[in-house]
């Protein structure tokens, strides 16, 4: 039986409460423009394929494992490891796996805040037809002013963080909860009606082969690519997933809901890019990745078609729902880790981290205008510089902090996560979380976290360090 131990936090009402705070996690801006693009580059069918296979062997099982492990011990992920970790005869050090996963899960907050509150100026631009005939040079003159001006940066960072904290300090189930039943739903009927829109476009059959086609050539050229993209996609390795659990119910099937919420952020990936890539097709544009897809090409895509102002307008509120519900997840491990070890309020400790994450996030902000020349960790004909103004090579502040999250503590964190739940908690307390019927079933699992998993996130981890 699973453990009975009961957080101080809350708990979620249902397992389906579960499924929509880890999707809404695990749903975020890469799932908009980086997965469709990614599916269409390497194969269309051939790349889904790969990608799925990665998913239940790599992607899934870390996720598993951090589910198991945060309803085991019904705490932030810092104090579950390192009481879960006593319990198992091992060193409490292993909470420092959780504390680097925290600190990991707040520096991608303080970015991806400013990046979420390009949506918010994008819902402005729309709603008042600022992109209606617009060209691609204008498009991209209009992103380039918005990134160009820090004062307009940080009005929308600040908004930004201020909807996180605000739902975050109001608490797991007046919070978390409640704003989660209302986003997570409106987000899949936004996402419906920007399908059924793209059917009416008359190139829905050529984004639909953009994604889909079968190309075998392409195959192994996209492995990596899928391994890394599985990982990375379900929000693993931060901690996020494992609070999520500690709030879990104890009589809901970690496996089956888990598997739920793969099935639903691969489909909610596929189905953004079935609804984008016919609009982007029929505003004559060519399909591209990253920011450049959401903030030229479908502004472009969006204000030479028919009804694109009120479909563009939806498109980016759904975006702002998907960062939301994403950043979120990545201060909750810090607001509950702090509490339990302060006994301050909700309120109290989500204002302080809101306002540090704010703070670097202006490194970030600053990145994009006045500090574009200021570069960390330049190796040039005179050596290594952690910091230097306009030196060719090097990082500015936002690439650096991305690297430092995205290529080395997120894999980190995930191979931590599987080789405790794997090598360190008993077999038994496993098993009870787990409560597979078939010893068979369990046996397959408990090796692809042992094994399979650990072996997948080295592979993610060298290849991204590579890059």
């Amino acid at each position: 039986m699973a453990s009975d131990k009961v957080s101080i936090h809350g708990a979620w009402a249902s397992r389906w409460v579960f499924i929509l705070a880890a999707t809404g996690s695990a749903v975020g801006l890469g799932n908009i423009w980086k997965f469709p693009y990614m599916t269409g580059m390497y194969g269309g069918g051939a790349f889904v394929m790969m990608y799925l296979v990665c998913i239940f062997l790599v992607g899934l099982p870390i996720m598993l494992a951090e589910t198991l492990i945060g309803r085991r011990g019904r705490q932030s992920p810092v104090n579950t490891l390192k009481t879960l970790a006593i319990e198992s005869g091992a060193s409490p050090k292993w909470s420092w796996a959780a504390l680097m996963g925290m600190i990991a899960a707040l520096l991608i907050l303080s970015f991806y805040s400013v990046v979420a509150g390009w949506s918010l100026d994008y819902i402005l631009g729309m709603g008042r037809g600022q992109f209606s005939g617009v060209t691609a040079d204008g498009a991209g003159a209009a992103f380039g002013a918005l990134t160009a001006d820090p004062w307009r940066l940080t009005l929308w960072h600040t908004l930004f963080m201020l909807l996180t904290g605000f739902v975050i300090a109001r608490g797991v189930v007046a919070g978390l909860e409640r704003s989660l039943r209302i986003m997570m739903p409106l987000l899949f009927v936004l996402l419906l009606i920007l399908l059924g829109y793209s059917m009416t476009t008359g190139y829905f059959m050529q984004g639909f082969h953009f994604l889909f086609d079968f190309q075998p050539d392409k195959l192994l050229d996209g492995v990596l690519a899928a391994m890394g993209h599985a990982f990375f996609t379900l929000s693993v390795g931060v901690g996020s997933i494992m609070v999520y659990g500690a709030y879990m119910p104890k009589n809901a099937s970690i496996g089956g809901t888990i598997l739920t919420v793969g099935i639903l952020d691969t489909l909610v990936a596929l189905t953004a890019g079935l609804a984008l890539f016919p609009i982007v097709f029929a505003g004559g544009m060519e399909p591209g990745a990253g920011p450049g897809l959401m903030f030229v090409t479908l502004p472009v895509a969006f204000g030479n078609i028919a009804f694109g102002q009120i479909m563009g307008t939806v498109f980016f509120i759904l975006v702002l729902i998907a960062a939301w519900t994403s950043s979120i997840s990545m201060l909750e491990p810090a607001v509950a880790y702090l509490v339990e070890r302060t006994r301050r309020s909700r309120v109290v400790v989500t204002s302080v981290l809101a306002l540090l994450c704010w703070i670097v996030g202006m490194g970030t902000v600053l990145s994009f205008n006045i500090a574009a020349e200021a570069k960390f960790f330049v190796f040039a004909d005179d050596g290594f510089h952690l910091f230097q103004w306009g030196a060719e090579g090097g990082r500015n502040f936002f690439d650096s902090i991305d690297y430092l999250t995205s290529r080395i503590l997120l894999p980190l964190g995930g191979l931590a996560f599987a080789v405790f739940a794997g090598w360190v908690l008993k077999r038994e307390a496993v098993r009870d979380e787990l409560a597979l019927k078939s010893p068979l079933l369990f046996g397959v699992v408990y090796w692809l976290i042992r094994v399979v998993a650990p072996i997948g996130v080295l592979i993610v981890f060298v290849a991204e360090l590579m890059k």
